[in-house]
């Protein structure tokens, strides 16, 4: 099986940061991370109902993959082929490397509201001022 690829979240903190900015990154980023899945792969070997099978008897029972998760309050097991196996590496990859970009956005969009708004109260202080001069 080739080897899983984590792909690189861009990481850009030069100067403020405008919610815009962020949201045009974000967008970039998650664009990227395409096919992309959740949950877990795993290889189960299990016997099966035939009488003399060879690869039973042999010990090494059939090979199957399955995808495990949940989906809300609900698990979800789904058969995988051997051959696609690769691909959904690849989309549960992603999917980590997605629910991290979101929580680093989440803390960074927080500062720039935090930095927005600081900035938004001195306009509005500094008019009033002038106002009453």
């Amino acid at each position: 099986m080739p080897a899983m690829q984590r792909k690189r979240v861009p990481r850009r903190r030069v100067g403020k940061e405008s919610t815009e900015d962020l949201r045009q990154e974000f967008l970039a980023a998650v664009s990227k991370l395409w096919p992309v899945a959740g949950g877990s792969l795993s290889l189960r070997k299990s016997s099966c109902v035939r009488e003399r099978c060879t690869a039973c008897e042999s010990g090494a029972g059939h090979p199957r993959y399955g995808l495990w998760g949940r989906s809300g309050r609900e698990r979800f097991s789904l058969y995988i082929a051997e051959e696609m196996v690769p691909e959904l590496e690849q989309a549960l990859v992603n999917g980590q490397a997605l629910q991290q970009l979101v929580r680093e956005m989440g803390v960074r969009y927080t500062q720039a509201r935090r930095s927005e708004r600081s900035e938004e109260q001195s306009k509005r202080q500094s008019s009033s001022r002038r106002k009453k001069s």
